[in-house]
């Protein structure tokens, strides 16, 4: 019989009495374990090292500005106010300036948006960043889930499928993994007609809906790398598309209910995020230190970060994500503990 999602966490009171009785929880402690020590393998082979950071930042990677696409948790310790980190992307950049070969991180991320089927307020993010361009990072991205696919198949393929009913998504991803198609947002536009049910234009940028992501899914056969948005629809610090500097080099992976990957290329040396800066409206005294690390020191690099509960969601073939989280966080609502 396959083992139902209970959805106590629609009783936050009750919610941590029912995990310790549900099968659907006891695996998925497996797999979030299981996910750790994959990922922990995977860079070590690589030489990428793990770096201990701080939760709070004065330097969010969606400040609101445009582009963003999330609110920042701001909070206040002792009279100062900071953030909760929505991201270690700038923290992993400066990482790479103490590692050659590139750092990763696994953490909690913070948004300040209500949780639904697709999101959370709070999520496990796995990110990393590497030096080179975004071509490097979507081979280390495909990798990266063939490496875990792989490991999680080994070591809990039993708890997959007494969610799930099978792997054959898994081995079907297996097989196209290293060679996932990639579509420019400009023919993704053109696939989906411009339909308003899919495409928004707010006359500076365009963006795609989920809706419209799900079409994409479907109209390249369950995987597609979506790239070159307009740069004005993305965080200032994606690199400018040298072709084209209304477009961005950046790329997300659609698979399972939409966008699980985020991937980007950064700006190279200081002038070109002052630019950034300036073009999306963004105050520059929080990202001064930024600027000065690449005006330093100015390598290229590229990274990417993947909210773990959306990898979670698609390995287990579920549709919603809030039953992919141990011990939930709604904004807004008390907890039990």
């Amino acid at each position: 019989m396959t083992v139902k999602a209970p959805r106590s966490w629609t009783n936050l009171d009750s919610h941590y009495q029912k995990v310790l009785e549900s099968r659907w929880y006891k695996s998925l402690c497996i797999i979030q374990d299981e996910f750790t020590r994959a990922t922990s393998d995977f860079y070590r082979e690589k030489g990428i090292r793990f770096f201990h950071f701080p939760i709070t930042t004065g330097s969010i990677s969606s400040p609101m500005g445009l582009g963003s696409d999330s609110t920042p948790v701001k909070i206040q310790i002792d009279g100062v106010e900071t953030y909760l980190a929505d991201s270690m992307q700038f923290f992993l950049e400066y990482a790479c300036r103490l590692n050659k070969e590139g750092a990763y991180y696994i953490a909690p991320s913070f948004r300040g948006e209500k949780a639904d089927k697709r999101h959370l307020s709070q999520f496990l993010h796995s990110e990393a960043e590497i030096p080179g361009g975004l071509d490097d990072v979507i081979e280390l991205c495909q990798n990266y889930l063939s490496y875990l696919v792989n490991h999680l198949l080994s070591k809990c393929e039993k708890e997959i499928v007494d969610i799930a009913g099978d792997v054959n998504h898994l081995t079907n991803f297996l097989e196209i993994a290293k060679s996932i198609p990639r579509c420019t947002f400009d023919e993704a536009v053109k696939i989906l007609d411009n339909s308003p049910l899919y495409v928004t234009d707010n006359g500076m940028f365009r963006t795609i809906n989920s809706a419209g992501e799900k079409q994409l899914i479907g109209h390249f056969n369950g995987y597609v790398w979506l790239t070159n948005f307009d740069h004005m629809a993305v965080p200032f610090y994606q690199k400018f598309d040298p072709k084209d500097e209304t477009k961005a080099l950046n790329a997300d992976l659609l698979m399972g209910i939409g966008e699980t990957i985020g991937s980007g290329q950064r700006h190279s040396n200081g002038e070109e995020v002052k630019k950034a800066l300036n073009i999306h409206d963004v105050d520059k005294k929080p990202y001064e230190w930024y600027i000065y690390m690449k005006e330093k020191y100015p390598i290229q690099t590229s990274g990417f970060g993947m909210g773990i509960e959306r990898f979670i969601l698609w390995l287990l073939k579920h549709d919603d994500i809030r039953d992919c989280q141990l011990l939930p966080r709604f904004n807004g609502i008390e907890s039990a503990f």
